[in-house]
């Protein structure tokens, strides 16, 4: 059973409108049924912004022991070619706990707006214990309203699908995020729901999330 986690796109889109910022992202959801930590950074790696280097690590447990079989842990590293402002393309080297390394060439397909963000990627992935090419697309939708005080009502999801051969599904999630983010502090009501494999096995987990966005010059 293979599990795919992309990149966490939100810092990405942050990124963009910060010409020369390195983002570091940490995020902590936690709901009845299992506990997921993220880290994610993004630097630049020129000063015209045209290249842009990321790294993800995350670790997801599952509270009950039948459901152990799904826990996890991941570690990615892209390069990221920014040859316009809403369009990216790069190669990724990833290592995950259960699928084991995979290289992955994406593209990176943004629009923002004062208040809205849409984001999709789709990649296609190589896998080194299958020999497969597979293909996958992530998407992420994200608004924020401003409210008094310098707060911000916050809504996003995270979407993805992977299929083994482009035909055969393998893993796929919705990731839903409601709450409030002041002074690049966030924290809300988080909702996860997880499909694994062909027949898809359906994991869904609804708790909290606290997450620290920090921008450096």
């Amino acid at each position: 059973m293979k599990n795919i986690i992309p990149i966490l796109i939100v810092a990405v889109a942050i990124f963009g409108q910060q010409a020369t910022a390195q983002i570091t992202q940490l995020e902590l959801a936690s709901g009845a049924y299992k506990t997921e930590f993220s880290s994610f950074s993004i630097k630049p790696l020129n000063k015209k912004r045209t290249l842009s280097f990321s790294t993800l690590a995350f670790f997801q447990k599952f509270h009950h022991e039948e459901n152990f079989i799904f826990d996890e842990a991941g570690v990615q590293a892209t390069v990221f070619w920014n040859f316009s402002k809403s369009i990216s393309v790069g190669p990724s080297l990833y290592y995950n706990s259960v699928a084991g390394y995979t290289e992955r060439l994406s593209f990176l397909i943004s629009k923002k707006r004062a208040r809205f963000i849409f984001i999709a990627v789709p990649s296609t992935v190589h896998s080194e214990d299958t020999d497969l090419i597979n293909g996958e697309l992530f998407i992420q939708m994200q608004f924020m309203q401003p409210l008094k005080k310098g707060s911000n009502f916050l809504a996003y999801a995270q979407l993805l699908t992977n299929w083994d051969k482009f035909s055969i599904h393998a893993r796929s999630f919705q990731q839903l995020r409601i709450g409030l983010s002041h002074n690049n502090n966030q924290f809300g009501i988080a909702a996860d729901f997880d499909e694994y494999g062909n027949t898809p096995i359906t994991k869904t987990s609804i708790g909290v999330f606290v997450r620290k966005v920090f921008i450096e010059k």
